[in-house]
């Protein structure tokens, strides 16, 4: 399903190329201001047309048709939709035959029995993470006194990341990078064992994003070659706070006052310049595939804002989980 949350709840649709995707949040609290305005930084933070990104440069302006009365949200469901305007269907005419290697083409197409959407990979594009960031400006919003931060760590497994993105498109390829997501201001006690853990539901909705394949939390795979001594986090006082932060700022699944840092492995983007080989639906035979199109030379780029929002959006739920126990 295409839907997220148990109080906060999101559903998006849409395709890359069709007339237009958006999103509808149910649950939201009453009373919240929102305006169109602010959703313009965080948009603009995601867009395409800068050095390493795909040129396809969208107006993404947000049209909210339900949930807002008077600028507050009302306690309606919220529906936001976002127009596409600068498509280009035609670009994607040779992948319909000839699915690209790493990509979704192959696999939707057996699954929907050759219906899907393969324009710009349709519904599974990166381009509906536009909804996940609206969904997410409006769930900072929930979030009083938390300070959600991204950003790129390394691409190519550089961390000069600029010169890493240059080199590879100079050479009509693509890199992979590594985003860290830190929060700050969090109180103790948001999370749900087992199946609603802080780090569960934050897992869930960053490999619900596209070219996502790994995340970690605090120390993340390196605590597999530390010893407990070196390991364990030292409680200094009655709010939580800790010597160390090896934890990532959680505890058994749930929140402990402390700064949640994870980070997250986002692959090189499938489309490339490069030619490549892929086995041919309609031949049946492996066949030279160039592909054409507007593409990211790292995907990673334009992760951060991502990365924030979909952290947004699981607090906000487990905020509003936690105010029913209380």
């Amino acid at each position: 399903m295409n839907s997220f949350g148990r109080i906060f709840r999101i559903s998006i649709f849409g395709e890359s190329h069709g007339p237009a995707l958006g999103l509808v949040i149910g649950g939201c609290p009453p009373g919240i201001p929102v305006s169109v305005d602010d959703f313009t930084i965080d948009i603009e933070r995601r867009s395409g047309g800068k050095p390493g990104t795909t040129p396809r440069k969208e107006e993404d302006s947000p049209e909210i048709v339900s949930g807002l009365f008077n600028g507050l949200t009302s306690g309606a469901p919220i529906t936001i939709l976002f127009r596409n305007k600068d498509t280009r269907p035609s670009d994607y005419e040779e992948i319909r035959k000839t699915p690209r290697p790493g990509h979704s083409d192959f696999v939707a197409w057996k699954k929907y029995h050759g219906f899907n959407d393969y324009r710009g990979a349709g519904h599974f594009s990166g381009r509906l993470t536009l909804a996940l960031i609206a969904a997410g400006v409006i769930a900072k919003k929930c979030l009083e006194n938390i300070q959600i931060e991204a950003r790129v760590v390394s691409a190519g497994g550089c961390t000069d990341v600029d010169a890493a993105v240059q080199s590879a498109f100079r050479e009509g390829d693509s890199i992979g990078g590594v985003v860290e997501c830190i929060t700050s201001g969090l109180e103790v006690g948001l999370g749900e064992p087992f199946f609603d853990s802080a780090e569960s539901l934050i897992a869930h909705l960053a490999f619900a994003v596209p070219a996502i394949k790994g995340i970690e939390f605090g120390s993340g795979f390196k605590s597999a070659t530390m010893k407990g001594s070196e390991h364990n986090d030292v409680i200094l006082d009655e709010d939580g706070k800790t010597l160390t932060n090896f934890s990532g700022g959680v505890s058994g699944g749930i929140t402990n006052g402390n700064t949640m840092v994870f980070r997250v492995a986002v692959k090189p983007t499938s489309s490339i310049s490069k030619k490549q080989v892929s086995y041919s639906i309609e031949s049946g035979k492996m066949e030279e595939l160039s592909i054409k199109g507007r593409h990211d030379a790292c995907i990673a780029l334009r992760v951060p804002v991502v990365m924030e929002a979909i952290t947004a959006i699981a607090l906000t739920d487990l905020m509003l989980i936690r105010q029913t126990q209380i």
